[in-house]
């Protein structure tokens, strides 16, 4: 995990250091004179060489200093800290619509399998991985917010188990869990067809017992290693995916902080912004590995 995020960390700097743009030239304004931007320059560090520069980079980042922003002149940490609990919010709320939706319509598909039931679901699947949420977002705010007055348009002020913050969050989170609710749903299909196929599974047939316990008590344990594998990696890519979403519902997330810190090439907020991102995706990989072994004890063993 650390020579991960060591390598993401250099990878973003390196990127950001070479990209066009004078972030001094940014800093200074655009009346300012060549004394003056290369005063700013200096004050930033950014008349160091590459190596020297990324040291200090490191070096603050083992104190938690991710820097001060070059528009606000804040410690960009708190500035992340407000806004990353939003981020957050949008991201659980995504997943958990895509597992109660996605898991369950895979173990149908799997039980009605080539029937029209398991053509219609699979093909719908297809369109969902091809609709780009931002497109997605937008249909919903016209159908739910124009049309209907349903729902609001946007915003974020509370989280998604409290009344306001259900009708908040919905739209946002169904648009941008599409894509996973449809992973889920082929995944889980996939997987569940080949335990259904185990000997084990005839045997607890051939005993009498309900399909819901075969099914559910049986089948959908030993199918949880690849859906715990998508959940890992969506949720990730969720946190990515917010990005996008967060725009076209106003949502002042760490998508919407990216996005305009990459417009005023504020490089440290794009470096910290992306390094936190990274920093869960890595996190939420190492849980899952970890909970492989809660699933299947075989694992551990090995």
């Amino acid at each position: 995990m650390l020579l991960l995020l060591l390598g993401m960390s250099f990878i973003v700097f390196a990127s950001l250091y070479i990209a066009p743009g004078d972030p001094a030239q940014m800093v200074a304004g655009v009346a300012a004179t060549e004394q003056d931007i290369e005063a700013v320059r200096i004050s930033l560090g950014l008349d160091k060489p590459f190596l020297v520069q990324y040291g200090i980079y490191l070096k603050n980042l083992l104190t938690l200093d991710l820097g001060m922003s070059y528009t606000t002149r804040q410690p960009i940490i708190q500035e992340i800290a407000v806004r990353l609990p939003f981020t957050i919010n949008l991201a659980v709320a995504a997943i958990l619509i895509a597992i109660v939706i996605g898991i369950p319509l895979g173990i149908l598909t799997a039980l009605k399998r080539d029937t029209i039931v398991d053509n219609v679901l699979t093909t719908t699947s297809l369109f969902a991985i091809s609709m780009p949420n931002f497109w997605l977002g937008t249909m919903l705010i016209l159908l739910f917010s124009v049309k209907l007055g349903l729902l609001p348009s946007g915003g974020m002020t509370h989280f998604f188990w409290t009344a306001t913050g259900f009708k908040q969050v919905i739209l946002p989170a169904f648009a941008l869990s599409t894509s996973t609710i449809a992973s889920f749903m082929r995944i889980g299909r996939s997987a569940m067809l080949d335990v259904l196929q185990s000997d084990y599974i005839r045997t607890a047939k051939s005993k009498g017992l309900s399909q819901k316990v075969v099914i559910f008590i049986h089948a959908l344990r030993n199918a949880l290693i690849p859906l715990l594998t998508q959940l890992g990696t969506s949720f990730g890519g969720l946190l990515g995916g917010a990005i996008v979403t967060e725009q076209v519902f106003v949502v002042n997330g760490l998508g919407t902080y990216l996005i305009n810190a990459i417009n005023s090439r504020n490089y440290p907020v794009v470096q910290s912004t992306v390094l936190v991102i990274a920093a869960m995706f890595i996190i939420i990989n190492l849980i899952v590995d970890i909970v492989y072994c809660l699933v299947d004890p075989r694992i551990s063993l090995e």
